[in-house]
């Protein structure tokens, strides 16, 4: 039994970290724009580079919550897979083993002249002259605005294969991943958790919980170990 699980911001923002859509379109103090475009990096490569190093010290402290735990959990009975909007590592840290990052990974550089030279980072600094084995200079591993999100063929495959399709913590308006929801057929269970109901179209086999991730994963993981064991 396959499980597709997107999770957003609101999973994340219940372990302390905060996103750009808390508060009209600043994040940390910054218009998205200046920290997460290639507009910005070509502006101020200085600062971008110093933005995400600063989020990555944040995430090393940062905890996985019951939601994380429980969408892990759920691996020793269920195939699962996370599809996240998330960069940070808390899926990973929770234990969840198949984590599918759309918007690139916090943890991660890459090269500049060759996009598929990804790095995995020991500590939280990239600075410039940091650069790649050809030389350029290194970049986070982030998809920014105006850039292609390469994982979501990848994506869209796991969520038409599933049996059981769920949403945890995302207000449902970033596309593409919004959209994910629209390749689940009318027989599949569909769960969409999050405090503030996000607008879907409505169609068969929905159930909204109306709290966040912290208690409401957990409630699915228990419904759904109810009816399909």
């Amino acid at each position: 039994m396959k499980i597709a699980v997107l999770t957003g911001a609101g999973i994340s923002a219940e372990s302390g970290i905060r996103t750009f859509r808390d508060s009209n379109g600043l994040w940390e103090g910054h218009d998205v724009m200046e920290v997460a475009s290639p507009q910005g990096w070509a502006r101020n490569r200085a600062l971008v580079l110093d933005f995400y190093n600063q989020r990555r010290k944040q995430a090393l402290t940062a905890e996985p919550n019951q939601g994380h735990i429980a969408l892990a959990e759920l691996e020793e009975d269920f195939d699962v897979t996370i599809i996240t909007q998330n960069v940070d590592n808390l899926h990973e840290k929770a234990g969840s083993t198949n984590v599918l990052h759309l918007h690139g990974e916090l943890f991660k550089s890459r090269s500049t002249l060759d996009p598929s030279l990804v790095y995995d980072m020991d500590g939280w600094e990239l600075n410039e002259g940091d650069i790649c084995e050809k030389g350029s200079q290194l970049r986070p591993h982030i998809v920014w605005f105006g850039e292609m999100v390469p994982m979501m063929e990848v994506a869209a495959a796991e969520a038409m294969s599933a049996d059981v399709f769920m949403v945890v913590g995302t207000s449902m308006v970033v596309y593409p991943a919004a959209g994910l929801i629209d390749y689940i057929g009318d027989e599949i269970p569909k769960y969409i958790i999050d405090p503030s109901k996000p607008e879907v179209h409505p169609r068969l086999n929905l159930e909204f919980f109306e709290e966040n991730a912290t208690t409401g994963v957990p409630k699915v993981a228990k419904i759904l170990r109810e009816r399909l064991l």
